[in-house]
C-alpha cells in the first residue's frame, strides 16, 4: 500500500518562504521518479518539481527555477519542496506525486499554499 502524506502548507505574504513535506509510505525498492504538482482554482493541475528516488537529477518548471528547490531524505523517505520568493500567483493546491519502476502513479491529498500581495 503507498501512501503520500503532505504537509508544510499555509499562508504567507508575497517574498516569503515555505518547505513542503511529503511522508511517502512505500517500499523504496519500487520508487522511481517523485514530484511536486500544483493546482489553482479553474486551472489544470500543472507541474512543479520532479527528482528521481536515485541519482541527484532534477527538473522544475520554468516558473519554479530559482525559486523553488526539490529535495529528498531517503532515510526517512522524505520528499521536500522549498518555495522562496513566493508570489500571489504560486497560491494554488499543491500536491506530491511518486510513479514505481511498474510504472504505477500515486498522488497524495493536497495542501493549500496561500500567498497574500
Amino acid at each position: 500500500q503507498v501512501q503520500l502524506v503532505e504537509s508544510g502548507g499555509g499562508l504567507v505574504q508575497a517574498g516569503g518562504s515555505l518547505r513542503l513535506s511529503c511522508a511517502i509510505s512505500a517500499r523504496t525498492s519500487i520508487m522511481s521518479g517523485m514530484g511536486w504538482f500544483r493546482q489553482s482554482p479553474g486551472k489544470e493541475r500543472e507541474f512543479v518539481a520532479r527528482a528521481w528516488w536515485s541519482g541527484g537529477a532534477t527538473d522544475y518548471a520554468d516558473f519554479a527555477k530559482g525559486r523553488f528547490t526539490i529535495s529528498k531524505d531517503i532515510p526517512n523517505n522524505i520528499l521536500f519542496l522549498q518555495m522562496n520568493s513566493l508570489k500571489p500567483e504560486d497560491t494554488a493546491v499543491y500536491y506530491c506525486n511518486i510513479i514505481t519502476s511498474g510504472g504505477d502513479e500515486y498522488w497524495g491529498q493536497g495542501t493549500q499554499v496561500t500567498v497574500s500581495p
